[in-house]
């Protein structure tokens, strides 16, 4: 089964641009340049809620948020990362499994 790679963001947040980019770097850095990387633009905070979004940027693998922070807060807002806009790219690396 194919690994699902999810973006989850919303248009006022510049962070998930940011997060893409280091996404696609990770991918490039696994072999897998082609792998799409499906985008789920969050709209509201009824949304955000339904979703349950962990914040802009978000990336879920195989439906799974493995940055989950369940002491951090949620929802309609621009997410960090350790003090950064997104995760590295060694962190996403990893989280692809590689």
């Amino acid at each position: 089964r194919a690994m699902q790679i999810t973006l989850q963001y919303f248009d006022d947040c510049p962070n998930w641009g940011v997060a893409e980019h280091r996404l696609r770097l990770a991918l490039i850095e696994l072999g897998l340049p082609d792998k799409v990387i499906d985008h789920q633009r969050v709209e509201s905070p009824e949304d955000a809620e339904r979703v349950s979004f962990g914040g802009s940027p978000t990336i879920l693998i195989d439906g799974v948020d493995p940055f989950a922070d369940p002491t951090g807060p949620a929802g309609y807002a621009c997410r960090v990362y350790a003090g950064d806009a997104a995760p590295t790219v060694a962190q996403l690396r990893r989280a692809l499994g590689g």
